[in-house]
């Protein structure tokens, strides 16, 4: 016998906001830690979420989504199926097969790196940019510089929450749409 599988359809949309859990010292103290994984675990709430950005893609015509390691790898990866287009992933060092892309940045207390697939934008793709959340902008600003060094044209980003006390909309290509569903002042 098949499962039955209630309707995700619901009259009034879920409130984002109240599926995010703070988690307060974490992961130090005075560190107030806005968890999204019960927003992913609620199937109505995570619909919204799809819908919305979705909408944002509607607005913003990207050929392409691309999600930052590793979170905007499960918002990119759903999003991309939900609109029917391509994912690319922009990962750490040494993650990715054949030859790659890459740009250094630095962050608060030091530097990182992120990584393309050297080929994956060659086409010139319009490319969205998504994350799960907008806190300095250090690591979005790099992904968008990855992005245009890697041939693609940059056509926005999307952020399921954002941070906006941190300013990292700020770091970002100016310019740029940002969208972000949640935003904690």
């Amino acid at each position: 016998m098949a499962a039955q599988f209630p309707s995700l359809e619901r009259a009034q949309p879920p409130d984002l906001r109240q599926l995010v859990r703070d988690i307060p010292d974490f992961p130090k103290p005075g560190i107030l830690f806005r968890d999204l994984t019960p927003l992913m675990r609620d199937p109505l709430g995570w619909q919204e979420v799809m819908r919305r950005l979705a909408q944002v893609c509607e607005r913003l015509q990207p050929d392409l989504i691309v999600g930052i390691e590793s979170r905007g790898f499960i918002v990119g990866t759903a999003l991309a199926t939900v609109v029917e287009l391509g994912f690319v992933p922009v990962r750490k060092p040494g993650k990715l097969p054949g030859q790659v892309r890459g740009v250094d940045y630095a962050l608060e207390y030091g530097s990182d790196r992120l990584e393309i697939q050297h080929d994956a934008l060659a086409d010139g793709a319009r490319v969205l940019i998504v994350d799960d959340l907008l806190a300095t902008g250090g690591t979005a600003a790099a992904c968008a510089q990855l992005v245009e060094e890697a041939g693609g044209a940059l056509c926005g980003f999307g952020f399921v929450a954002e941070l906006a006390g941190l300013e990292g909309r700020r770091r970002l290509p100016d310019g740029q749409p940002v969208e972000s569903l949640i935003i904690y002042s």
